[in-house]
């Protein structure tokens, strides 16, 4: 499924639009392709990422967290992917709150093609984003570097139910190694879902119960 190319814009690295934080890391892309409100690239953001196979409680967490961090003024970042990302999203949009996601595909494709109305409902009242040109799609080693920018362009990054080898565990550690505070949520230790997250936690993540903990470490303007 398609969104409507003509209205991508393309932003080259040093343009006004560009993001500054973006410029953090070693390998900044030379430009951007965003559909929607560009001036949300300059939000405080704060991403919320974690699991594609998420239990019903760890989307209803990522949805309350989500929702209640946008109504005090954040930009909810994610990855547009099944579970946690998509209840993340809906929960800003929930909250009459815009949202930004990161594509790893082009902006004309939507992956996974079940989110094709969330990333239209983003595309009017927040932002896509990707690095990659129109017309491209998804493949293995393009979400890593989706991930990089995700963990750039935010202040925080919030994991919710993520394994030890999840994919949210790389944006967790660009974004540490950027200087970006590091949240995660704790559950069962004996469930898989939650073994990055309590990796994290021994690693010097804080852990967080409550949307307010967040705020108390990221103040927003």
């Amino acid at each position: 499924m398609t969104l409507e190319k003509q209205m991508i814009k393309k932003i080259m690295r040093g343009s006004p639009n560009y993001p500054t934080r973006l410029n953090d890391l070693y390998d900044p892309p030379s430009c951007i392709y965003a559909l929607g409100n560009v001036q949300l690239l300059q939000r405080p953001m704060i991403a919320i990422v974690g699991s594609r196979a998420a239990s019903p409680q760890g989307l209803s967490h990522a949805y309350f967290f989500a929702q209640s961090l946008a109504r005090s003024g954040a930009l909810i970042i994610s990855g547009l992917a099944r579970g946690i990302d998509g209840a993340a999203h809906k929960g800003s949009l929930a909250a009459e709150s815009q949202t930004l996601a990161v594509c790893g595909t082009g902006l004309d494709i939507t992956y996974p093609k079940e989110h094709f109305g969330l990333a239209q409902q983003i595309a009017r009242q927040g932002l896509l984003v990707s690095e990659f040109m129109p017309g491209t799609g998804p493949r293995p080693f393009h979400f890593p570097k989706r991930n990089r920018l995700i963990a750039a362009l935010s202040l925080g990054v919030i994991v919710i139910e993520a394994a030890k080898n999840s994919g949210s565990l790389i944006t967790a550690r660009i974004a540490a190694d950027l200087g970006r505070e590091i949240f995660a949520l704790p559950g069962n230790i004996h469930d898989g879902h939650f073994a990055g997250c309590h990796q994290l936690i021994q690693q010097g993540a804080k852990l967080v119960c409550k949307p307010k903990e967040v705020l108390e470490e990221i103040l927003l303007p």
